[in-house]
């Protein structure tokens, strides 16, 4: 145990001596050296133009750019503008009417169908009732076109109605 403590002193009493002689030497080498030549002057050229910043007709650079009032304020909404429903759209309503050409329409009894095809050439069948595009609905198949109705409602309720018909060409058309 005492050999720990002899130890630690030896120990602290060696960093004090050292640190002692580090000091005393850079003291010394510090005064001894002493600069015999005057210092270099460099004639460096003066500026003639120095910059001056002018404040007039400029923004104040500290300003907000966004003021209390435009960040609370809403924007107005046109009350004529149609709103888009949030629906999934898959099947035909992927296509709108204006995509599709109609190729055929068959009847069975009592009942039409109509094909139609994209502009890659890929067939599909329309029957009545079927939604068709984002607000269309096939209300009428004909011996020779399609009639889709389109229904849209703006932001103040009103509803806007829309008939596209789709004609089936005959060859050399």
């Amino acid at each position: 145990m005492q050999n720990g403590r002899i130890y630690m002193v030896s120990l602290i009493l060696l960093c004090l001596a050292v640190m002692c002689w580090n000091t005393g030497q850079s003291r010394a080498t510090v005064q001894d050296t002493v600069i015999s030549e005057p210092a270099v002057t460099l004639d460096l050229p003066q500026k003639k133009d120095t910059f001056k910043y002018v404040l007039e007709g400029r923004p104040d650079p500290f300003v907000p750019f966004i003021t209390p009032k435009a960040a609370t304020t809403k924007p107005q909404l046109n009350p004529d503008e149609i709103v888009d429903e949030n629906v999934k759209l898959t099947g035909m309503r992927q296509f709108e009417p204006g995509q599709l050409k109609l190729v055929a329409v068959l009847q069975s009894g009592k009942q039409r169908i109509a094909m139609v095809e994209d502009v890659t050439g890929k067939g599909y069948i329309l029957r009545v009732g079927m939604p068709i595009g984002r607000r269309g609905v096939v209300s009428e198949i004909l011996p020779e076109q399609v009639i889709i109705t389109e229904t849209a409602r703006t932001r103040a309720g009103k509803e806007l109605v829309n008939t596209v018909v789709m004609r089936l060409n005959k060859e050399g058309e």
